[in-house]
């Protein structure tokens, strides 16, 4: 298992391995702001399945739609991923 190092920045910019276009907006990158208590709070209450509450969660981060985060191809969500685990300093919720 790797160790996930801790980021102590507030936000980072991911680049897309693979740019999507959603709503005739292209992404090529998103920026993840840090998580708050309150944003994993929001995303716990929420009805539905945990991948839905992962993609609010980083549709929230990266302050864009779900729909944003449902048209990545699966490296570059993985990569959201690994970077929310690097804000938490390795810790899943």
């Amino acid at each position: 298992m790797t160790e996930v190092k801790k980021d102590m920045r507030l936000s980072a910019e991911i680049t897309l391995d693979f740019p999507i276009e959603v709503d005739g907006k292209p992404y090529k990158t998103l920026t993840m702001r840090r998580p708050k208590t309150k944003d994993s709070l929001k995303a716990a209450k929420f009805k539905g399945h945990d991948a839905d509450k992962g993609i609010l969660l980083l549709s929230d981060l990266c302050n864009v739609s779900p729909d944003v985060i449902e048209e990545l191809d699966e490296i570059d969500a993985k990569k959201l991923s690994d970077q929310l685990d690097a804000f938490r300093g390795g810790q899943s919720s």
